[in-house]
């Protein structure tokens, strides 16, 4: 696994989704409707969940669309196998299926999707669906929690967050963005920001990897519900995939390139707003 297959983002043009149904049929129509709304997508068709954990391995995946029920397993185990095994950041999977209201109103769905979409409501909606997260429009308005202890670095990515319409709230420790969270949870307001940037290795005592943890344990703050975005020159890849078991969503190497590190940002924004408005309309 190199560093570069774990920091490559999404690439927007011409996104890889995969589409995992046991029916050729629905395959053929799915596939038929994301070409006709992301005209340069490559869909990875697969039949079974085994397929689908091989085709994993073959390239970058932006977005896995799977059927509940697989000639041989469990699309939730599915989604399982590639949260545990995907060589990149968090992956978008979303479940397409026939009784995705029962499975709601039982809460039998696992934290390993991030979204799910009724059969009933047609391919062409599913399309329009899938466009949303692969292809989504810049948003503004958006709270970013940014943790650094450059000055020169703040500053400079703080001004590249705002002209993009993002409000950005700056602490130079980790300390401080936690004491910041439980003001925050004092208030009534959860999580607080709708996102959170940091470097790895800060002043002070504790680093990005310790945020990480604080955020996910003691906090219970799940990826979607406070997704957090980390910034780190280091390309070793063992470190970076402990970053992302440790609860990263995403990350970006350094030295930053501006239109990666805000693509990421209102990407993550908007798969953390529909995630929490869902979970608020229960």
């Amino acid at each position: 696994m190199s560093a570069g297959s774990i920091t490559r983002h999404i690439t927007s043009e011409t996104p890889r989704v995969m589409v995992v149904d046991g029916s050729k049929v629905v395959r053929r129509l799915i596939e038929q409707v994301l070409k006709a709304e992301l005209p340069g997508v490559t869909v990875i068709s697969c039949e079974t969940g085994a397929e689908a954990q091989a085709a994993l391995q073959t390239g970058v995946i932006d977005l896995v669309t799977t059927s509940l029920r697989l000639p041989d397993m469990d699309g939730q185990q599915l989604a399982r196998y590639v949260r545990e095994h995907a060589p990149q950041a968090f992956i978008p999977i979303i479940v397409v299926s026939g009784d995705v209201h029962e499975r709601l109103v039982q809460r039998s769905f696992s934290d390993d999707v991030t979204d799910y979409f009724d059969k009933s409501l047609g391919f062409a909606a599913l399309g329009a669906f899938i466009r949303g997260y692969v292809q989504p429009q810049d948003e503004v308005g958006g709270e970013v929690l940014y943790v650094e202890d450059s000055k020169v670095v703040a500053v400079a990515t703080r001004r590249m967050l705002e002209k993009h319409g993002l409000r950005v709230t700056h602490v130079v420790s980790v300390e401080d963005g936690l004491a910041l969270l439980e003001q925050y949870a004092a208030e009534g307001r959860v999580p607080g920001p709708d996102i959170v940037l940091t470097d790895v290795y800060l002043k002070g005592g504790m680093t990005g990897h310790d945020l990480l943890e604080q955020v996910r344990s003691r906090f219970g703050y799940g990826k979607a519900q406070l997704p957090i975005l980390v910034m780190t020159g280091d390309d070793n890849p063992a470190n970076q995939s402990a970053l992302l078991r440790a609860g990263a969503n995403d990350l970006v190497e350094k030295p930053i390139e501006e239109r990666l590190l805000v693509t990421k940002l209102l990407f993550q924004l908007r798969v953390g707003r529909i995630m929490r408005s869902k979970v608020e309309g229960h």
